[in-house]
């Protein structure tokens, strides 16, 4: 997911996103400890999707303030 994609959904559409990806990047992580293929790249794009969300939600909560 893009920053430009993120930037158009609402606080509410971001917080549901990054329940869906805490959640698939928990069943990646119990995949991995039970020594399943797991797809290393996928997890790796899932944690910075994560933290571009939580980037932009404080932007947003930020620039209120001013």
């Amino acid at each position: 997911m893009s920053v430009k994609e993120i930037r158009e959904k609402s606080n509410e559409e971001l917080l549901a996103e990054i329940e869906t990806l805490k959640a698939e990047l928990f069943n990646l992580r119990f995949q991995q400890a039970t020594g399943q293929n797991v797809n290393g790249a996928r997890m790796k794009a899932i944690k910075k999707t994560i933290a571009r969300i939580k980037t932009v939600m404080t932007e947003r909560t930020l620039g209120n303030q001013e």
